[in-house]
């Protein structure tokens, strides 16, 4: 079973920065997919934008064109947290951001980017991020 728990949401202004935080709980250190997701205003969940994704055990990832160069993904073994630093941040990047986690031993950071959400079996309770001037 694996829990997790995200923060680090607020609002930002354009060019702005902020840092998310998920804790996840339960046995991960290897063979799993780590994602961050977002929710932007109107779309369900079944639309949720694959954003960042971290294979742990490799500790390799992968992001999204639109943030790619933008944000970074980090993991702190100890306190089993994976934090995204979103740098530059645009009104585009609002919505509610989701840490989600699903076993996949095989795959590499990029094959966790392509699974969908409905793939993803844990999901936090989600964190909001709102840029505006």
């Amino acid at each position: 079973q694996v829990q997790l728990v995200e923060s680090g949401g607020g609002s930002v202004g354009p060019g702005g920065s902020l840092i998310l935080s998920c804790v996840a709980s339960g046995s991960i250190d290897s063979g799993y997919c780590l994602g961050w997701f977002r929710q932007t205003p109107g779309n369900d969940e079944k639309k949720r934008e694959g954003v960042a994704f971290f294979k742990t055990g490799t500790g390799t990832t992968y992001y999204s064109p639109p943030v790619k160069g933008r944000f970074t993904l980090s993991k702190d073994g100890v306190k089993n947290t994976l934090f995204l630093t979103m740098n530059n941040v645009q009104p585009e990047d609002t919505g509610i951001y989701y840490c989600a986690a699903e076993s996949c031993p095989s795959c590499a950071a990029n094959n966790c980017y392509i699974m969908t959400p409905r793939d993803y079996n844990w999901w936090g309770q989600g964190t909001q991020v709102t840029v505006s001037s």
